[in-house]
């Protein structure tokens, strides 16, 4: 029987493609590396391969045989450096396409990101068809996503059935590499100590494995799709999260400028701040998208938003992580205080302006 490669599938997306795989009847092969965890393939029926995505024999290997692949491997973080950041996401993106456009595979998913399209003009939303804005940000993992989807871009000129799928903000469980959903365990233990004016757009993981499946089924060689839900913003995100999980939502709402400056000041303080400039100044920007092509082309539709807050709350609570605040906990009396006063001034400057 034909083998599907699913690559990075002990992480978050990458096990619920893997799973769904399994679930429908296909043999599937992981790639896992020497420290990964495998929480999220126990019990899953699927051969394992040691392979890392810079090791190009070890690819080749892993390769032998199979006939589609979803390429879900890569490094998500806002606080990497720029070199692991490249070297992961793009060489590795063309090391394995490289390898697959060898080995002859037939179909070829690859996992990049919203943030390789760019945010949005404030106040509106994007599509696979907006020019990249992103360039002025100093955030790797942006660049770096977008360098890795032009890999697969080139791999399809050079004739490599590859398709594209942009997830937006990924939540739901099973993120044992605390990636996409840090933000809700930050908010959960009351260690987001202010915000800024910004929007996201939220997704499923399961909903968004659903969307390699069919991206591999009905996608067009060469095209990319968003697969995105609900566009919140952060006021709206976090007083949900707040109402879902009996946390109070962060206090402190702050401009771009002296968010900026209280970052400055963190990562001076400590080598492991509470926030940092780049998430800031990604937080700061208007990540609101458009899934109409998915849902036009592929078929695909997500899941009730609310029902992924929960699952990521529950996630986090069922697996007793230490550090969460209890239900009905507010933010610290400094921080209300603080939040209070800002609130107050903005309305002063609100009834200045003319």
């Amino acid at each position: 029987m034909p083998t599907v490669l699913v690559t990075g599938a002990t992480g978050l997306v990458g096990s619920h493609v893997a799973r769904l795989l399994v679930e429908g009847g296909e043999t599937v092969r992981v790639t896992v590396r020497d420290r990964s965890r495998t929480d999220n393939l126990e019990g899953l029926d699927v051969e394992r391969v040691t392979c890392d995505v810079l090791d190009r024999r070890a690819v080749r290997r892993a390769l032998r045989g199979v006939t589609r692949l979803f390429h879900v491997a890569g490094m998500t973080s806002l606080r990497g450096d720029h070199a692991t950041l490249f070297r992961v996401n793009a060489q590795g993106t063309r090391l394995v396409l490289e390898e697959a456009l060898r080995a002859e595979v037939e179909r070829v998913v690859h996992t990049s990101s919203v943030v390789a399209i760019g945010p949005a003009p404030r106040g509106s939303t994007a599509d696979e068809r907006q020019p990249f804005l992103a360039g002025a940000l100093d955030v790797p993992y942006v660049h770096a996503k977008r360098e890795a989807e032009a890999e697969a871009l080139r791999a399809a000129a050079a004739g490599l059935p590859v398709v594209i799928v942009n997830p937006a903000h990924v939540f739901g469980a099973g993120d044992l590499y605390r990636s996409s959903t840090e933000l809700v365990l930050r908010f959960l233990r009351r260690a987001i100590p202010a915000y800024v004016d910004g929007a996201l757009n939220v997704v499923d993981a399961l909903d968004v494995a659903r969307g390699h499946l069919l991206a591999a089924e009905h996608g067009r060689t060469g095209e990319r799709y968003i697969l995105g839900n609900r566009n919140f913003t952060l006021d709206r995100l976090f007083a949900d999260l707040g109402r879902i999980s009996g946390v109070a939502p962060p206090a402190l709402k702050l401009p771009v400028p002296a968010a900026l400056a209280f970052a400055r000041a963190a990562e001076a303080a400590s080598a492991s701040p509470p926030i940092t400039q780049r998430e800031v100044r990604a937080a700061s920007q208007w990540w609101a998208y458009r899934s109409t092509k998915a849902k036009r082309e592929l078929g695909w539709k997500p899941s009730h938003h609310e029902d992924t807050l929960e699952r990521t709350v529950a996630w986090y609570r069922d697996r007793g992580t230490p550090g969460l605040a209890r239900p009905g906990t507010g933010q610290p009396l400094a921080l209300r205080l603080a939040g209070f006063a800002a609130r107050r001034a903005d309305d002063v400057v609100d009834r200045l302006t003319p």
